[in-house]
């Protein structure tokens, strides 16, 4: 396959390593969000109980604080992998559709796609204002980007275009998820291979 049929390499591993950022921002925050406010606090957390890692926190925190605080970081790193990987989408142009697409693959294939950039923008950028408006503020894997502005009504409405953004990407990402698989098992096309490193 040429190289005007498949995407850049910096174009495939930016998707492959958002989608699994994505993937593992959702199962952090369904874990996170089961765990009790008032819990005991702690210095050392054995990371999701799998005894592989031990996290080390310079203050006495519970178990909730400490995945919020992750969840955060993690949300405030791919808000500016996103802006990269938007920008690489701008200056680089995406080879074209494959000529065996229907003309309704062809207009579904490109709205999802839209959906699913603006969603990648907008979900970690509620988050960021979420935490902005919060009386928490962000600290960055410990450090302090920005102190919280304490105002509840803000953060709810932030809070709640997080979630609605959440759920609309959970479902644009399964359209997305079957219209690869399609491509791969049913119609045995180059969909996949031109998004893969090979």
């Amino acid at each position: 396959m040429s190289s005007t049929q498949r995407y850049t390499k910096v174009a495939i591993i930016l998707h492959w390593l958002i989608a699994l950022v994505i993937i593992g921002m959702f199962a952090l925050g369904w874990y996170m969000g089961e765990l009790p406010k008032d819990g005991p606090k702690q210095t050392a957390f054995d990371l999701f109980d799998l005894g592989i890692v031990t996290w080390q926190m310079d203050e006495p925190a519970t178990a909730r604080t400490l995945y919020f605080n992750l969840h955060k970081s993690i949300g405030f790193t791919l808000l500016w992998l996103v802006i990269f990987r938007v920008y690489w989408r701008v200056t680089h142009t995406p080879p074209a559709m494959l000529a065996s697409y229907s003309a309704l693959e062809r207009k579904l294939a490109t709205a999802v796609h839209h959906i699913l950039y603006l969603l990648m923008v907008l979900i970690p950028l509620s988050g960021v204002l979420m935490t902005l408006y919060s009386k928490f503020g962000l600290k960055w894997f410990g450090l302090e980007v920005f102190g919280g502005l304490d105002n509840a009504d803000l953060r709810d409405v932030f809070k709640e275009s997080h979630e609605l953004f959440a759920n609309l990407m959970l479902a644009a990402f399964i359209v997305h998820v079957l219209g690869a698989l399609k491509h791969q098992w049913k119609d045995k096309d180059e969909t996949m291979s031109r998004m893969s490193l090979k």
